[in-house]
């Protein structure tokens, strides 16, 4: 092989770190005398999806060239999906999808967690070269956007996009997509619908006609957003993500069927995501096309295994539809499974929940109150975290089945003083009550529960305004406790400690528990406007703008796990 000088293609490759993931040795040797001959001298290499994960956490890697079956364990899909959800990469880095693999199903599946390039094998130094250069020329143009995304300040992103476009007109589209994303992620969505339309004006892509879709959905317009869809899949039937919206404008809809539709189509484009299939066994299962939900849910375990997106709720799924079937045994097998793969107090929670209703829908009263009661002990121990939302509706419905009163009653109301300003959800609360026969005492207690939340948030909203900042802090502490779920309590705790900051300076202690206020927020709710004006206001007191805000959410998320996938931002 004859050596390629690197000034050939502008870029010096020699100092740059790469990392080689294929389960092949031949392979391996063959892409590393490649890089070698461009000028590489820091090469790791890596013989499977586990390996690579390894290394992936300990080096921050430059290029890493990955192919897609890696044999036993992960794939290249799922590879390149961890490091995304992980934050492996560097903001610039460069990941080339190298396969044989020419399948539809292959290609739409690694392409759907963005590789900066999929290679089809055999490849030549040229084509590697080319596409190289290609790659992290482009990519330059977006590394300091990327790291103020990083740093959550995705306003000021925007803002370096809008100042790029003019410096970088071959790269102007990009960075005009880049913009809606953020703005979208900052909850400024007139503002990302502008720059669509303004998009959309040069050329129809259907990237930004999916963005429109987006906001006609979020803002309930649910009608025009279906069109927006069903158009840009008219236009290419292999834009998968469209088929995802589309299918969620019609569960908006209340069009169970329709989505179930849509959901099957795309499951069968591109079968290997979690996600997909995940929404596909639940909208089965809510029409209770049995058949179907087992497939979908066994597939979900199935491509789940090796998956950073793993999830709980294809076993227990599964062991409804098992429940369904009248084969309690198995369904119990599945509930024990993921008990013991998941673990944690929330897993054996919704077990425990999922259990009561198999036994509840099989006919075996018994054991559905024996679940019941145990369901209700578990809310007695002080100790538990207290479930999420959808866990709460679940288990106050189950309980009143089997006939208990008084704890759905106290889920129900602190699901209420949670989300006391939550219209929708609110009534779905109502529709419990109204199954239990409990429809008048229902309103009443909502109402008070409602009443309860708002004045131990306007509690210390009035210490806040009354200049006693300190007081409100700590006052603010124990409704956040009280009340871990309220978006309204944690927003307006938020402001208040930056308010703290901007009368008495910056304090790091301070600082990072607003941070980790912020963070819980975002992980409920991705995509809140005032979450992207109050981090801005943040790095703007931080003493190096962003750096501090940035380490404190990295240490968050060491201890609380990443920041869900919806929340992510990729430049591609």
């Amino acid at each position: 092989m004859s050596y390629i000088h690197p000034a050939e293609g502008g870029v010096d490759w020699a100092e740059k770190r790469y990392l080689i993931i294929d389960d092949f040795v031949g392979i391996r040797q063959l892409l590393r005398e490649s890089l070698r001959n461009l000028g590489a001298k820091h090469i790791d290499q890596a013989s499977s999806g586990g390996e690579a994960m390894v290394l992936l956490s300990k080096t921050r890697y430059d290029v890493v060239l990955c192919d897609y079956n890696l044999g036993d364990g992960k794939n290249g899909q799922q590879v390149l999906e961890e490091a995304r959800i992980r934050n492996l990469m560097l903001p610039s880095s460069v990941w080339l999808m190298v396969s044989a693999e020419k399948s539809v199903e292959s290609v739409m599946g690694a392409a759907e967690h963005q590789p900066d390039a999929y290679i089809i094998k055999p490849i030549t130094e040229g084509v590697l070269l080319t596409r190289l250069n290609r790659v992290w020329l482009k990519k330059q143009v977006f590394s300091e956007i990327d790291q103020a995304f990083a740093d959550k300040d995705y306003l000021r992103a925007a803002r370096l996009c809008e100042e790029q476009v003019p410096h970088n007109p071959l790269h102007a589209i990009d960075l005009l997509r880049m913009k809606a994303t953020l703005l979208l992620k900052a909850g400024e969505v007139e503002q990302a619908g502008a720059v669509y339309r303004q998009v959309l004006q040069e050329r129809e892509y259907n990237w930004a006609r999916c963005g429109l879709g987006k906001i006609l959905l979020a803002n309930g317009d649910l009608e025009e957003a279906r069109v927006m869809f069903q158009s840009v899949i008219t236009d290419n039937r292999f834009y998968i993500d469209a088929f995802d919206q589309l299918a969620h404008s019609f569960q908006r809809q209340g069009k169970t069927e329709e989505a179930f539709d849509v959901l099957q189509k795309a499951a069968k484009l591109s079968p290997n995501s979690v996600p997909r299939q995940r929404a596909l066994g639940q909208t089965a299962l809510k029409l209770e096309n049995i058949p179907v939900a087992e497939k979908a849910f066994r597939k979900c375990i199935e491509i789940g295994e090796f998956s950073v997106r793993k999830t709980v709720d294809a076993y227990l799924g599964l062991a409804r539809v098992c429940g369904q079937k009248n084969d309690t045994k198995e369904a119990i097998r599945l509930l024990n499974a993921a008990v013991h793969q998941f673990g944690g107090d929330q897993v054996t929670l919704r077990a425990k929940i999922t259990e009561g209703l198999v036994y509840h829908e099989s006919g075996d009263f018994r054991r559905a109150r024996k679940a019941g009661d145990e369901l209700e002990a578990m809310l007695a121990d002080e100790s538990r975290q207290r479930p999420d939302t959808d866990t709460c509706l679940d288990m106050a419905t189950l309980l009143f089945a089997v006939g208990v009163k008084e704890a759905p009653i106290n889920l129900l109301c602190y699901v209420t003083r949670n989300n006391h300003d939550n219209v929708a959800l609110l009534d779905d609360v109502q529709k419990i009550f109204d199954k239990a026969r409990m429809s008048d005492e229902g309103v009443e207690l909502i109402k008070s529960a409602r009443m309860e939340a708002a004045e131990l948030m306007n509690r210390g909203v009035l210490l806040w305004k009354t200049g006693k900042l300190t007081e409100a802090i700590e006052w603010m502490r124990n409704a956040r406790h009280a009340l871990p779920h309220n978006m309204r309590i944690l927003f307006n705790s938020a402001q208040i400690l930056v308010s703290y900051l901007q009368q008495n300076g910056y304090d790091r202690e301070v600082a990072d528990e607003a941070i980790g206020v912020l963070m819980h927020v975002d992980a409920i709710a991705p995509g809140q406007q005032r979450f992207a004006q109050l981090m801005e206001q943040l790095a703007m007191l931080a003493p190096v703008s962003g750096v501090v805000a940035a380490a404190a959410a990295s240490e968050y998320e060491a201890a609380n796990g990443p920041v869900p996938e919806s929340t992510r931002f990729t430049s591609q």
